[in-house]
């Protein structure tokens, strides 16, 4: 995984009525949301046959290698989405509009084919199987003044708001579970290891993770609170090991 994070890089006119109706109520729904201190639900992932709405793709700046692929799969009655990674790099990614930061987020994966060159100790070994990320707005007051002007100089180049803090949960190589661990290539980006190539085989797991315990876990030398959440993403990567992984991911959601 690079250091870029999961944030960027990436009806007729007799529907009209319908569709200023359904915004409205989008809008008053999202209103109400918001003044109760609430944040609308993620949307679902999938949606029958297609990749659900609300999601986007995000790539590397001028990505040469193969992009990773995501397919609609309906796997043990669970509608999920399937990620295969080969010797490629790719996230989805959903930007919610503000609210109150959940208290956690939950989802159900399952890993078929791991990769075994990950290492993400190692550039050459830094590729996920699966990964579950938040992205928050870090102020750059807080980041070390290295990294900082390093962000900066990648914010100008290419022209996106690219996150200071993204936290990413991830399907690891041997690293033993619940290791926390930096991106090889920045420190804007930390693992947690939920998961390693052990608990492979095909069967879902279920995972429930306290957002703000988490990050402060993770990025507890920057942040004594959580800052504001500007993005979600899912994917895998294989670009820097050249390998393969195949893994399903489902029911991804916030929970109170």
């Amino acid at each position: 995984m690079s250091a870029a994070g999961v944030g960027h890089v990436w009806p007729g006119a007799a529907y009209r009525p319908v569709l200023a109706l359904a915004l409205a109520a989008t809008v008053v729904a999202l209103s109400a949301a918001a003044a109760d201190g609430e944040r609308p639900g993620l949307p679902p992932l999938v949606s029958g046959a297609s990749l659900g709405a609300g999601w986007r793709m995000a790539t590397l700046p001028a990505q040469q290698v193969a992009v990773t692929r995501f397919t609609p799969e309906l796997v043990d009655g669970r509608a999920a989405l399937r990620i295969e990674a080969v010797a490629s790099y790719g996230n989805l990614v959903h930007e919610p509009p503000p609210g109150a930061l959940p208290r956690r987020l939950q989802w159900a994966w399952r890993l078929t084919q791991p990769n075994p060159a990950t290492d993400l100790r190692q550039k050459a070994g830094d590729d996920v199987a699966a990964k579950v990320c938040l992205s928050f707005d870090l102020p750059l007051a807080r980041v070390p003044l290295g990294e900082r002007v390093l962000l900066q100089l990648a914010r100008a180049r290419t022209g996106e708001h690219l996150p200071a803090a993204t936290l990413c949960w991830v399907w690891g190589g041997a690293e033993a579970p619940g290791s926390v661990v930096d991106n090889a290539f920045s420190r804007r980006v930390r693992y947690v290891v939920l998961r390693n190539a052990a608990d492979a085989g095909g069967s879902w797991l279920d995972e429930s993770r306290d957002i703000g315990a988490d990050f402060l876990g993770a990025f507890g030398d920057e942040a004594t609170t959580p800052p504001p959440l500007i993005a979600v993403g899912v994917g895998a990567d294989a670009d820097n090991t050249g390998g393969r992984s195949i893994a399903h991911l489902a029911a991804l959601r916030f929970a109170p």
